[in-house]
């Protein structure tokens, strides 16, 4: 031990009166402060004085979300139930301006719910045929139930039943009304005595990917759903009151004029219509027993990407590619720049271990990118979330948990990347090809993911490369009950963080004991 102490003070000696290697590491931490702090995005929240601010609901679970629907609704005292019979579910896609085309995005949800209140946010449990997933429950905007698969029309109805008992709601599905399937159940804490019940529709934002010359990108817009209902049967302690309808969550046409956001609360649905059910207008239209609503929107987690809204304080590590090709330069350099001036067999001399000697090079580089990519990484996510909001950019809030992750993720990326550059260099001995080398192995797959190559082929190469361990930095989970285009373009990683870390450690252990091999076989 006290053998490698003295190799490991000899090598920090070496590394801090080297001028140009401690240069390096500041050069590191300067760009990825510089260039996360640099004003580039650019948005409208807040811009444009009072009322502009970009604020989202927040959910039961304190996490932002996405809470609009069209909703028929009664209230609801205490324990009780409610049957529908859903004949119909069908759609309307962006297309050319005026010229919507018919379809129906696979979460395009229509069902029952039950919710603690009709303001965004608010506790909710719904059981739901979609478009392309089959009957689902759904509950909190984070969790999702599948029922059996399959589809709906006039000729194969489904039946939906919700029961609530308490806290504890209950939902069930039937092809014919006589046989039920038990789907799953939720427990809402803080269920109030009396909620508000009934039928629902949705249908969230239509994105799809397409080619862009050498990448991809997206395209779409809001979509609307149509869900027809009928044979709606209460029990329970129901109030008894007419059917009314919310546009929950948008601001939307109610018979020619403009409604507020959130609709026309109250408005009545027997006898009359609260918009037309075509036209992609939101609203809700009753025609004896069969109800007919129309509705965009969504009911789940809010997050960003090619669907979503905003970003998350990744957007303030932008810098880390920058930073990243640095220090595997430095951690190439600081083995192959002894070779090149013939110091090595001094090193030898002084350090006969050889691999205690690969050890404590190691570490040194290692330790000061950690500290470097540590101090750098807290300072640009701490003032760089300043920087967006004040270009006017929705960010989305990250845990303390999530900050510190992506914190020590970024400067363990750096400090394991510079270890593995220097196995690269301690192998190849020449600085060009080490380096070379290095950008190659570590830094282009990268690259290549997040630009020329298709999503399939980028997302492979981001579990198989050292360039997995960008996966540290991705600030939102992936949700399989939300749409959106989960690529590494647009924040997400096909591994999770630590995953992705590992990935990286095996490259970095597999090259360093490669180097302790060659180094003990070879003459100086």
């Amino acid at each position: 031990m006290t053998a490698y102490l003295r190799a490991l003070a000899a090598e920090w000696t070496k590394f801090r009166t080297m001028r140009g290697w401690v240069a390096a590491v500041m050069i590191a931490a300067a760009l990825i402060v510089g260039l996360g702090l640099l004003p580039g995005l650019q948005g409208s929240c807040g811009k444009h004085g009072p009322g502009s601010e970009c604020v989202a609901p927040v959910g039961p679970g304190g996490e932002e979300v996405t809470d609009s629907l069209t909703f028929v609704h009664q209230a609801l005292t205490g324990d009780g139930s409610v049957t529908v019979r859903l004949t119909g579910l069908t759609g309307e896609l962006p297309g050319e301006p005026g010229k919507p085309r018919s379809g129906l995005v696979p979460w395009a949800k229509a069902g029952l719910i039950v919710r603690g209140a009709t303001t965004q946010g608010a506790t909710y449990a719904a059981v739901m045929m979609t478009g392309s997933h089959g009957v689902r429950l759904q509950y909190d905007f984070v969790h999702d139930v599948a029922g059996r698969p399959g589809g709906v029309s006039a000729d194969a109805p489904r039946w939906l039943r919700l029961t609530r008992s308490g806290d504890t709601l209950t939902a069930a599905e039937s092809t014919d009304g006589t046989a039920w399937t038990t789907v799953g159940s939720a427990r809402l804490s803080g269920l109030p005595a009396t909620v508000e019940a009934g039928l629902f529709v949705t249908s969230p934002q239509h994105t799809e990917e397409v080619d862009v010359g050498l990448g991809s990108g997206a395209m779409g817009g809001p979509s609307h759903a149509t869900g027809v209902f009928d044979r709606l049967a209460l029990a329970g302690g129901w109030q008894g009151d007419a059917w009314k309808t919310d546009v929950i969550g948008a601001q939307v046409e109610h018979g020619g004029g403009a409604g507020g956001p959130g609709g026309a609360p109250d408005a009545p649905v027997a006898g009359g219509s609260v918009g037309p059910a075509a036209g992609r207008v939101s609203g809700a239209e009753r025609e004896g027993d069969t109800f007919r609503l129309t509705g965009s929107g969504d009911l789940a987690p809010s997050i960003p990407g090619a669907a979503g809204v905003g970003v998350t304080i990744t957007s303030t590590l932008v810098g880390t590619f920058a930073g990243l090709i640095v220090v595997v330069v430095l951690g190439a350099v600081f083995v192959t720049a002894e070779y090149r001036r013939g110091l090595i067999r001094t090193t030898f001399a002084a350090a006969p271990h050889r691999v205690r000697l690969l050890a404590a090079k190691a570490t040194v580089v290692g330790g000061v990118t950690f500290v470097a990519g540590l101090v750098a990484a807290a300072v640009v996510v701490s003032l760089g979330q300043d920087v967006l909001r004040d270009n006017g950019v929705y960010l989305h809030p990250a845990s303390t948990a999530t900050e510190v992750r992506v914190v020590v993720g970024t400067a363990a990326l750096l400090a394991v990347a510079a270890v593995l550059a220097l196995a690269f260099g301690t192998v190849l001995r020449l600085g060009v090809t080490a380096i070379t080398t290095a950008v190659v192995v570590i830094v282009m797959p990268y690259v290549l993911a997040m630009t020329v190559l298709p999503t399939a082929a980028g997302q492979w190469l981001l579990r198989v490369s050292p360039a997995a361990a960008f996966a540290l930095q991705q600030a939102s989970p992936a949700y399989p009950q939300v749409a959106n285009i989960y690529t590494p373009a647009n924040g997400y990683f096909p591994l999770a963080p630590w995953a992705g870390l590992a990935v990286l450690a095996a490259w970095a252990a597999v090259a360093f004991a490669a180097a302790a091999v060659v180094l003990r076989k070879r003459d100086a």
